[in-house]
C-alpha cells in the first residue's frame, strides 16, 4: 500500500479528531490547552528529529559509515573535509543582518549556519563531542546576539533561506548539553517569522505573480520548520496550506504550471528565467516534501506526483535533451505588467547543485517509481557535498546539501 494512503489522515489529523490534548512547545515553553470539542484544532504531535534529517536517516547513515560503505562513506568524506564541518570553527554573531542594500553583511550568516550544520552531522554520525559542543556554541551565540534581518527586498530572501536552514541544525541539536532551544526557539519566532508571514502574505506590495518561486518557496520553507522546531501546529498548516493553495508561485499548481502527462513531465515556472535558479527551485521545494514527509505528510506525491515530474523535466534538461516548452507569461511590479518567456533558457544549463539525491532516493528507492533523468542526474553530481564546495557566494549556500551522505537507500 503506498504512504500517500496510508497516511490520508497525518499524524496531525489524528490528535485533532481526538481532541483535549495539553501539549508544551509554543515559543518560550508556554504551554497551549485545547478543550475537546473548541472549534480550535489541536496543537500536533511532532516527531524529533523530524526535518530533513529524521532518526532513520541519521543511523543508517552512522551505520554505513563505520562499516565503510559506500556512497555513505564518500559523502562522509565530503562533509568531513569541509572547512564548515571543522570542531574550531568560531562564530561570528551579529545583532542585525543586512541582505540587500547599503552594508550588506549576510555571508557571515550563512557562513555560520553551515558550519553549525555540519558540525551537527559529524556529531550524530560521527559520535564527536567537540564537533557538537561546535555546533551548539555557534546556535547559543546567534540566539543571544542576533535582533534583525533586514535590507532590500532581498531581505525576504534571507529570512527564508536562513530561518529554514537555521532550524534544521538546530532541531539536530534538541536537546544537546547547554543548547539553549528555548532562546533559539524565541529567536526564529521574533526575528525570522514575521518576514516569512509579511512576504506570503504581502509580497512586498508586489504584483502577486512578481515573485519567482523560489522567493514563496524558502520563506514556506522557514514557517514549516519553525513549525516542527517550535511544536506549533498553526506554523506547520500554515505553510502546508500555502503549498496547496497559496496565492503566490510557490504554490504547487503555480510553481508547476504546466503538465505533459504523456511524457510524465512538468515546466518548472523558472525555466525559461535560467537553470540555477530553477535547480535552487528542485532544493526548495524538495526540503519542504522532505519536512512534511518525515511529519506523516507525503507532499512528494501531491497532485499525481507534479512535483516529481517537474523534477524529471529540469533533471532532463539540465543533462542535455529536449523538453516540451508552454509559454509562461506573469505579470511584475506593482502594476503587474505583461511580461513573457517564449522559450527555456540555457542559462547555468548543467550547473551542479547538490538538490537531486534527496529526489533520486525518495522517488526510485522509498517509492519503487521510474525516475531516469532525476536517477540520472544524481549519479553526475555524486558525492554530494554541502555550503562552502560549491563556490564562496550565497548561491553556493542556497542547499544544506549532503544528500549522498543523508539519503542513499
Amino acid at each position: 500500500m503506498s504512504r500517500n494512503i496510508t497516511h490520508a489522515m497525518s499524524r496531525r489529523g489524528l490528535l485533532r479528531a481526538a481532541g483535549g490534548l495539553a501539549v508544551a512547545g509554543a515559543a518560550g515553553g508556554l504551554a497551549t490547552s485545547v478543550v475537546a470539542g473548541s472549534a480550535q484544532a489541536a496543537p500536533a504531535t511532532f516527531t524529533h528529529p523530524g526535518m530533513l534529517n529524521a532518526s532513520g536517516e541519521l543511523n543508517r547513515a552512522k551505520v554505513r559509515v563505520a562499516a565503510g560503505n559506500d556512497p555513505w562513506l564518500a559523502g562522509w568524506n565530503r562533509l568531513t573535509a569541509n572547512s564548515h564541518a571543522q570542531s574550531g570553527w568560531q562564530p561570528n554573531p551579529q545583532a542585525t543582518i543586512i541582505r540587500g542594500g547599503t552594508g550588506e553583511n549576510y555571508g557571515t550568516l550563512y557562513n555560520d549556519i553551515h558550519a553549525a550544520y555540519q558540525n551537527a552531522l559529524r556529531w550524530q554520525i560521527g559520535g564527536t563531542t567537540a564537533h557538537g559542543d561546535t555546533a551548539r556554541n555557534i546556535l547559543n551565540a546567534w540566539s543571544a546576539t542576533l535582533t534583525t534581518v533586514t535590507g532590500n527586498a532581498d531581505r525576504f530572501l534571507a529570512a527564508g533561506i536562513y530561518g529554514y536552514q537555521f532550524a534544521q541544525a538546530a532541531e539536530l541539536m534538541r536537546g544537546y548539553s547547554g543548547f539553549d532551544l528555548d532562546r533559539f526557539r524565541r529567536m526564529m519566532v521574533n526575528v525570522f517569522y514575521p518576514l516569512n508571514n509579511q512576504f506570503l502574505t504581502e509580497h512586498n506590495g508586489a504584483c502577486i505573480t512578481n515573485y519567482w518561486a523560489n522567493w514563496d518557496l524558502c520563506n514556506m520553507n522557514s514557517i514549516l520548520a519553525i513549525g516542527i522546531l517550535n511544536d506549533d501546529a498553526g506554523k506547520y498548516d500554515q505553510a502546508v496550506n500555502y503549498f496547496k493553495n497559496g496565492a503566490g508561485n510557490g504554490a504547487i499548481q503555480k510553481a508547476v504550471p504546466f503538465v505533459y502527462e504523456s511524457q510524465g513531465l512538468a515546466q518548472w515556472q523558472e525555466s525559461g528565467r535560467d537553470q540555477g535558479h530553477t535547480m535552487m527551485g528542485m532544493g526548495q521545494m524538495g526540503a519542504f516534501c522532505e519536512m512534511a514527509w518525515n511529519q506523516g505528510d507525503d507532499l512528494y506525491g501531491y497532485d499525481n506526483n507534479r512535483f516529481m515530474k517537474a523534477a524529471q523535466y529540469v533533471a532532463k534538461y539540465n543533462l542535455g535533451q529536449d523538453v516540451p516548452w508552454t509559454k509562461y507569461t506573469w505579470g511584475t511590479g506593482q502594476s503587474c505588467a505583461y511580461q513573457e518567456h517564449t522559450a527555456i533558457s540555457a542559462d547555468s544549463r548543467g550547473q551542479a547543485r547538490p538538490v537531486w539525491d534527496i529526489l533520486h532516493y525518495h522517488y526510485a528507492r522509498r517509492r519503487n517509481l521510474s525516475v531516469p533523468y532525476i536517477t540520472a542526474i544524481a549519479e553526475s553530481v555524486r558525492p554530494e557535498g554541502g555550503g562552502g564546495d560549491y563556490g564562496p557566494n550565497s548561491g553556493g549556500f542556497d542547499q544544506l546539501g549532503f544528500g549522498t551522505l543523508l539519503y542513499a537507500k
